[in-house]
């Protein structure tokens, strides 16, 4: 049986497949049910161990020793990196992350998985990435608290000419607020438009950069930023990890500043960061990016229930932002520094945050780690504005000394609440 081609979508609309050794897991540690989602899309990636240096090496093993049809990430320059062009491949190699997403035969896989220990690369399996399960409030109350008090209400910036990219389910594009303003956009989910169907996208990028609301009210931290919407999950609110390494790359590619994604893979106590994430921000860090990710809302703190940090928010090399409510305490679902790797960077306002949604609602008020993380990305935006000239690090520690320092666990919420320049 031959595993999902690069292209196919089959993996995400079956609820019913599950992984067995995930089963046992769940199982065995938790003692409850597994969770409806499906985890893995039954393709993996290959993670170099020399990067780029084993590139033409693995090219070879792969097409004359193991019989893959292979495609390389940069012969897709002129159009979007996107599966729906690339049928038949078995193997997508990124030259430039040392990472290869492989589907082919169960034979070819088996042949893979059963590699000498000390081969030039480590196997990890594809996830399949989600919308974190956000909160939704009253359908349209006009309160922008995370705005104030972040202080990006009083700030003399505005991310002018900033370029901010939102990964996530794609942008209204025929939303009123945003006439005028510079938008680049791009859909890696074959078959599907930039077009957000789902609505989540559009209130990311509301939070992050967008302006006033039809009474003036503002509600958006980078009113000036110029957006990159880059749709890497579906229309369902899902997405293969490979499509949101799609959207990196072109947004670090493009020269932006500030990647921000609100979405994730569940990550249970004792697992390690996705190697293929963790090369994807180094690679975006490379080209002058901050990246940011949403810590995941899979916790139930009033049940005294805690969960780690979402993949790939659990990356040593990605910003991880959790959720705090008016009153600054953190909010019930915000997931926690619990594994070694996955730690809690910083703060941001994440319970009942009004922003935009698609025509015809234009607004909504929902709650997540996904609400904090754009109203950090738009405030380092803003910080890219006040320091033209730094790198990445210089802006990460700028936006740490920024932070509101407060009375909790710093496994909670990181160096504190982000605060505006």
């Amino acid at each position: 049986m031959k595993k999902p081609i690069l292209g196919s979508q089959s993996f995400l609309s079956d609820n019913t497949k599950r992984v067995e050794s995930y089963e046992k897991y769940i199982k065995e540690v938790y003692d409850k049910p597994a969770n409806e989602k499906p985890i893995y899309t039954g393709r993996y990636f290959m993670v170099l161990k020399e990067g780029q240096k084993s590139f033409a090496k693995t090219k070879k093993m792969l097409e004359s020793k193991m019989g893959f049809s292979v495609a390389n990430s940069n012969d897709y320059v002129s159009e979007s990196l996107n599966e729906s062009n690339m049928e038949g491949a078995d193997v997508l190699i990124y030259e430039d992350l040392g990472v290869a997403l492989v589907g082919g035969e169960d034979e070819q896989i088996q042949m893979l998985e059963s590699a000498d220990p000390n081969a030039d690369f480590i196997l990890e399996p594809e996830k399949i990435v989600y919308i974190p399960d956000d909160s939704p409030g009253v359908l349209n109350i006009p309160s922008t608290w995370g705005i104030d008090i972040t202080q990006a209400i009083n700030s003399q910036f505005t991310g002018q000419e900033i370029k901010l990219a939102i990964l996530d389910t794609g942008f209204d594009m025929e939303h009123p607020d945003y006439k005028g303003r510079i938008i680049t956009t791009n859909s890696f989910v074959p078959d599907e438009t930039i077009q957000d169907v789902h609505g989540h996208g559009t209130h990311c990028i509301g939070s992050a950069c967008g302006n006033i609301d039809s009474n003036g009210q503002r509600y958006g931290v980078a009113t000036n930023a110029w957006i990159y919407a880059g749709k890497v999950l579906s229309n369902q609110g899902s997405g293969a990890q490979s499509w949101i390494l799609n959207g990196m790359m072109w947004a670090a590619k493009n020269g932006c500043k500030v990647i921000s994604m609100s979405l994730g893979s569940r990550v249970f106590p004792g697992q390690s960061y996705d190697m293929a994430y963790e090369r994807a921000a180094q690679f975006a860090i490379s080209k002058g990016a901050v990246v940011l990710a949403a810590a995941g809302n899979d916790s139930r703190r009033s049940w005294n229930q805690f969960n780690p940090v979402s993949s790939p928010a659990d990356s040593p090399s990605i910003l991880s932002v959790g959720a705090l409510d008016s009153n600054l305490n953190i909010a019930d679902f915000s997931n926690r520094a619990i594994n070694p790797t996955g730690k809690v960077d910083i703060a941001g306002p994440g319970v009942m945050i009004y922003s935009s949604w698609p025509m015809p609602i234009r607004y909504r008020t929902i709650s997540g780690t996904s609400m904090a993380t754009p109203h950090v990305a738009g405030i380092t935006a803003l910080l890219w504005e006040q320091n033209p000239n730094f790198k990445p690090d210089q802006i990460i520690e700028q936006l740490r000394n920024l932070t509101k320092k407060l009375s909790l666990p710093g496994i909670d919420i990181g160096a504190g609440l982000s605060i505006a320049p």
